[in-house]
């Protein structure tokens, strides 16, 4: 029988969660927020840790709002968790969740976390979304415990144009897994990047302006129908992303995001730059046009094919394809700054060597996660490692979601 409290929660923790206290354990209430009192029912648990789902609001937040999305409620699956949450109050959050992750996990007294500027598009800012089909062939997102896909007909957070595109879509292709959709800055610049449960390649026919891509359990793309490449417009430069490649969902936010690395780079155009999981060179291409020269160093093939064509005009920039891993045990130096953006898992204990064998005046790295982020600053800044964070500037990539980006600056401790 499912176990019932009542409890009071007092913050916004990690993850989205309002963290509260009852009966000896800590509750984590995902759809909740801080001040407010709850009736939940516990639906995991370990040691004195429990997590719950809130069946009543007893006292609401004056934060709390009516969401648009319908699955923004518990069990409902999607991205849009925080739809619940004024816009304000989501930004409050979300610099006391990376200044909470910064002080308990990098063990840091008072960071210097900055304001979080507001996002210029709310909704509809998501160029990119993926998909998971059900067993009778809908399109939707996972439940919040994983335990089924619930179907979905309209997502807010997805730009309009996908919006379009997914509900004229009818995808009878058996075997199909995952589907994502991607656009360009350009509205009719639309692709669909299919993952099969088994890589077979999938008989595809359409009447749509749409491009339609194959993403093999390799992660190699094969082209089916129309072009293998979408393209954004970032300031005045052109972006060519591969079905496949990583790139930023919310584009509108990349010249913010570029903004703050280049002025913690404060290059002066003699600088030599080490950037590590470069991608397909947005970053790239913004400090090579003020810096000496830039090694750039990405693993995924697509991703060096794509900055090859990105970067092809500039001369300053040579492109590594390999494991940052791999690549940093045979690197010399010396460096004058080093960029990292690496996934939300953070940085290896062989990369964390490899920055401190370096050993650069300052590192800039554009983090996913503020936990992983946390824990990687707390060993850069370990005495024989020799480095202090200067500051961190959250950025709201993902608005509606717990999801927050941060770019931090660490120099050499006697610097």
């Amino acid at each position: 029988m499912a176990e019932i409290i009542e409890l009071d929660l007092d913050r916004m923790v990690a993850g989205g969660f309002a963290m509260g206290r009852a009966k000896g354990r800590t509750i984590f209430v995902k759809y909740a927020l801080p001040s407010e009192r709850v009736r939940a029912e516990i639906v995991g648990e370990k040691g004195r840790v429990a997590h719950a789902i809130p069946l009543d609001i007893l006292r609401r937040s004056p934060a709390r709002q009516e969401p648009r999305c319908l699955h923004a409620v518990p069990g409902g699956g999607g991205p849009g968790e925080w739809q619940i949450i004024s816009y304000e109050q989501q930004l409050f959050y979300k610099r006391e969740i990376v200044t909470d992750q910064l002080e308990r996990i990098g063990k840091l007294e008072k960071p210097m976390v900055h304001s979080i500027p507001i996002a210029p598009d709310q909704w509809g800012y998501r160029t990119s979304m993926v998909f998971t089909m059900t067993r009778d062939g809908e399109l939707g997102f996972w439940s919040d415990d994983r335990r089924q896909v619930v179907p979905v007909d309209t997502c807010y957070l997805m730009h309009p144009s996908l919006q379009d595109l997914f509900q004229e879509l009818n995808l009878s292709a058996e075997g199909v897994a995952r589907v994502r959709f991607v656009m360009g800055s350009e509205a009719d610049d639309r692709m669909i990047v299919l993952e099969m449960r088994e890589d077979v390649e999938p008989e595809i026919e359409t009447d749509l302006p749409v491009s339609i891509n194959l993403l093999l359990s390799d992660h190699e793309p094969v082209n089916l129908i129309g072009s293998a490449q979408v393209t954004y417009q970032i300031l005045d430069r052109e972006f060519k992303v591969t079905a496949g490649s990583f790139f930023y969902p919310n584009p509108q936010m990349i010249p913010i995001l570029i903004d703050e690395v280049l002025k913690r780079l404060d290059l002066q155009g003699t600088e030599s730059i080490l950037e590590l999981y470069a991608g397909v060179g947005t970053l790239t291409r913004f400090i090579a046009e003020r810096a000496d020269i830039v090694l750039s160093v990405e693993s995924y093939p697509p991703s060096v094919s794509d900055a090859d064509v990105n970067l092809e005009d500039l001369e300053n920039v040579e492109l590594v394809e390999g494991t940052v891993e791999e690549v940093l045990a045979n690197l010399v130096g010396p460096f004058d700054g080093i960029v990292v953006d690496p996934p939300p898992s953070g940085l290896s204990d062989d990369v964390i060597d490899g920055l401190v064998r370096l050993h650069p005046p300052r590192i800039i790295y554009a983090s996913a996660d503020p936990g992983t982020l946390g824990r990687d600053i707390q060993r850069l800044a370990k005495k024989e490692a020799g480095y202090r964070l200067i500051d961190v500037q959250p950025l709201d990539m993902e608005p509606q979601t717990p999801h927050v980006v941060c770019v931090a600056l660490l120099q050499v401790a006697d610097k």
